[in-house]
């Protein structure tokens, strides 16, 4: 008997976006995108067309990058949202119009304000009119997990006849435990007519840290689509983890009769570009991607896994990614061998202005750090690496001072539009010295919502990954800076955040919850 494929649907573009502070770039979600297709996920959920301009321009230009993953664009079940996801995935490939309609009494009744025959027609409305656009429909019941059993059987019913193909039950406030889940997705599958010609999906979230077990209990249940992120990425308490999923089903063949198509060697890395662009790190005991991950501290566990890696190790490092490579260039190494690295960590570059940029900031860093390792290049990338006619505000230079007994000092100058501005500060310390004389040059009146250093490496010479939240008017951006001087990179962090926060804002309305 064939092994059955189950379909890894990643958003990690779209869900794992609503993370206050995690909102990405058209360009950054090219990026991440491109390395979900070399990871081979099935369905790429790009984002919300409806949801502005800026989300619309993102999930076209990511249908136009990728050709071996479908490209998933979500709508409401209005056929307004439906029209514009539809022209926003045009270009792809392969294409999927992702619509949904909430189905429990609490949401029907507070939110939508709709009875639940309404909600049936719009639900049958949506699918039809997607059906007209794209062969490739799924439909998602909002709130799932607390909704009726004999009104979930009666939509979904409903929506098959229109023509869905993939039928998803997000549990989008965390609520179910793991066997009431599959109960559930066995108790459909059993009741609805027609049940066994779409795929069944499942979205669970994280609030009670049962996501990834609702998951994979809902796939022992018979669903063969499950929809998660990167690091389980997402607003509240985050989605079910891919890499978790992925590597449970894949190390436990003996029970789970599918696996998924992944390349799990990728996975790290997509780990951390996704760490990188949205400014969250990973937990360093987060399962398959944390830093300790494959770590024994324990003599009992050094001594067993030394004897045989199966003692203590249910899966291998290099398995997932985890590598000891680090970048064997210097200062005088050129760029195509630069460029070459980029592509073989998933992270290629278009255009040549932002890869002069890069290579610039390279050569800065290889004159300060004898050795480069990958996980450097992945911090430097992070950052938003462009030229300097694209920023309006750019470190010109600066200056600390911090001694035992004295007041902390800082002297900024910045590169403001055509001008330089120059300011200096006084602090609890240089970082706090250096923020305030920034702030005092671009008086932007932004809250700082968090600040974050991480190691990139070891050593003493290792980098510091710094990130910056910063808000402003329900606007919330992150920036990140790296460098060998921790009070660089913070200031490079900073001014990352306020060059985001000066732009035109990409987001104008909410997503959908799903």
């Amino acid at each position: 008997m064939a092994q059955e494929h189950l379909i890894v649907f990643d958003t990690t573009l779209r869900d794992g976006e609503q993370s206050p502070g995690a909102s990405m770039t058209r360009e950054e979600k090219v990026r991440i995108a491109r390395q979900l297709e070399k990871m081979r996920v099935d369905v790429i959920e790009a984002g919300f067309p409806a949801a502005s301009n800026g989300d619309f321009e993102a999930v076209r230009a990511v249908a136009e990058a990728i050709r071996e993953s479908t490209v998933a664009g979500l709508c409401r079940a209005s056929e307004k949202d439906i029209a514009r996801a539809l022209e926003a995935i045009k270009p792809a490939q392969s294409g999927r119009i992702h619509t949904f309609i909430a189905t429990s009494p609490i949401h029907m009744e507070k939110k939508l304000r709709m009875t639940p025959d309404e909600v049936i027609a719009a639900a049958r409305n949506a699918v039809r009119f997607a059906r007209n656009g794209i062969d490739n429909v799924e439909f998602s019941c909002e709130d799932a997990g607390r909704s009726e059993l004999d009104f979930l059987c009666r939509i979904i019913e409903a929506v098959i006849k229109e023509g869905a193909g993939t039928i998803n039950i997000p549990d989008t406030v965390g609520y179910n435990v793991p066997e009431q889940f599959a109960e559930r997705i066995r108790l459909l599958r059993e009741r609805i007519p027609n049940a066994d010609k779409v795929v069944w999906s499942v979205h669970c979230h994280n609030d009670l840290g049962l996501a990834v077990a609702n998951s994979l209990a809902a796939v022992m249940a018979g669903a063969r689509q499950v929809e998660c992120t990167i690091n389980g990425l997402g607003e509240r308490a985050g989605n079910a983890a891919l890499e978790e999923v992925v590597m449970a089903v894949r190390t436990r063949q003996d029970i789970f009769p599918c696996d998924t198509r992944i390349d799990t060697t990728q996975i790290v890395a997509a780990s951390k570009m996704v760490s990188g662009i949205t400014g969250f790190p990973v937990q360093p005991n987060k399962a398959i991607v944390g830093a300790n991950a494959f770590a024994h501290e324990s003599g009992i566990h050094q001594d067993g896994v030394l004897k045989h890696r199966e003692t203590y190790e249910i899966m291998r490092a290099e398995d997932v990614g985890w590598n000891a490579n680090k970048l064997v260039l210097g200062k005088h190494s050129g760029r195509t061998a630069f460029k070459a690295r980029l592509k073989e960590l998933g992270m290629e570059v278009d255009s040549e202005q932002v890869l002069n940029a890069a290579f610039a900031r390279f050569k800065e860093l290889a004159d300060k750090k004898h050795e480069i390792f990958d996980e450097d290049i992945h911090a430097l990338m992070s950052e938003d690496v462009t030229t300097p006619e694209h920023e309006h505000y750019r470190l010109v230079s600066s200056r600390f001072h911090s001694e035992t007994g004295e007041t902390p000092q800082a002297s900024v100058t910045l590169s403001v539009g055509n001008a330089e501005h120059h300011a200096e500060a006084t602090g609890s310390g240089p970082v706090d010295a250096a923020f305030k004389a920034i702030e005092s040059i671009v008086r932007s009146g932004a809250d700082l919502l968090l600040y974050s250093v991480n190691a990139i490496t070891t050593g003493t010479d290792a980098q510091g990954e710094v990130t910056v939240r910063l808000s402003k008017a329900g606007r919330i951006v992150n920036g990140q800076g790296a460098d060998t001087d921790i009070v660089v990179a913070s200031v490079r962090a900073y001014i990352n955040a306020m060059n985001k926060l000066s732009s035109e804002p990409q987001r104008l309305s909410p997503q959908g919850d799903v």
